[in-house]
């Protein structure tokens, strides 16, 4: 089994770290918050201090972080954890969600300084990570990727190649504009069926069983109480931030600016969610799905909080 130190213990690193510890691999682990950090140790990690601690002697470093600048600052400079290994080459893994020019650079920082580093953010949810049921998308080389997947597989269902440096952050930002985009139009429906006097369980049973289907309409349900493990049916708690996702759409619609693709779609979802976010306060720390307030608002019965 691999040591491994892994760095970020969030709603997402923490239940991925445990399904490591299931495999029977050695983790040593960090985070800001004491409370996620005693977690993972209860469940037989070892804590440290300082993030570079936790590299020396590793097989794997894998980091869960919130954006690139924080992932940047972590791992380079003369205090970074590109320059803490201590001779041994361990593979870096990123698993979080940045800027695909940002992992290129981190990859190439990577090879100067000796060591190595691939791009795996990851799609899922709160509940993928916990049930191990992920899918990676890896960025990489073939040797990389060899190298990684057998660890990577303890979390997940799914693990792609998709190509160099930067790719697997590509295929992300891809997925989640088309996400954003899905969950946006999924409530545009089923709030116009709510206002023509359908039942949304029925309508939604009726839509997951037609042409409109989707993984978000069928597990992630915008409406409380059609889909009990959704975030709706949780008051929109522990699942992907509303704040997350218009970082995601951001990076996608910067990508996209840089290429010359139009991308009207991923404009207005992320204009969509702006204003879900600056309409209640709070509200960026919700689920994604939590726009659907933008739809049913005037709707008899609905305010902002329901």
């Amino acid at each position: 089994m691999a040591r491994i130190a892994f760095i970020g213990l969030g709603t997402m690193g923490g239940p991925m770290a445990k399904n490591l510890l299931a495999t029977g691999h050695r983790l040593v682990v960090h985070d800001l918050v004491e409370a996620s950090t005693a977690e993972a140790v209860a469940a037989g990690a070892e804590r440290v201090t300082v993030p570079a601690q936790a590299v020396a002697g590793a097989d794997f470093v894998i980091t869960m972080l919130p954006n690139g600048g924080i992932v940047k600052a972590l791992l380079l400079g003369g205090g970074g954890l590109f320059a803490a290994v201590d001779g041994s080459k361990p593979l870096f893994i990123d698993c979080s969600t940045i800027a695909p020019e940002d992992a290129r650079i981190l990859a190439a920082e990577a090879v100067a300084r000796g060591v190595e580093f691939i791009d795996a953010p990851v799609s899922g949810g709160v509940q993928g990570a916990r049930e191990a049921t992920l899918a990676f998308m890896v960025g990489g080389t073939d040797e990389q990727f060899s190298r990684a997947e057998p660890i990577i597989r303890a979390m997940a269902r799914i693990v792609l190649h998709a190509g160099p440096a930067g790719s697997g952050q590509s295929a992300k930002i891809c997925n989640n504009m088309l996400a954003a985009v899905i969950m946006a139009a999924t409530c545009e429906a089923l709030s116009l069926g709510e206002r023509l006097g359908l039942e949304v369980e029925t309508l939604s049973r009726i839509m997951a069983g037609s042409s409109g289907s989707s993984f978000l309409l069928e597990r992630w349900n915008p409406y409380p109480g059609i889909v009990a493990a959704a975030p709706a049916s949780r008051d929109y708690d522990n699942g992907f931030q509303l704040q997350l996702m218009l970082k995601d759409l951001g990076l996608a619609l910067e990508s996209a600016r840089a290429s010359h693709q139009p991308a009207p779609f991923g404009a207005l979802a992320q204009n969509l969610y702006t204003l879900k976010q600056q309409s209640e306060a709070g509200a960026r720390l919700k689920d994604f799905s939590k726009i659907i307030d933008v739809f049913r608002a005037g709707l008899p019965g609905h305010t902002p909080a329901s």
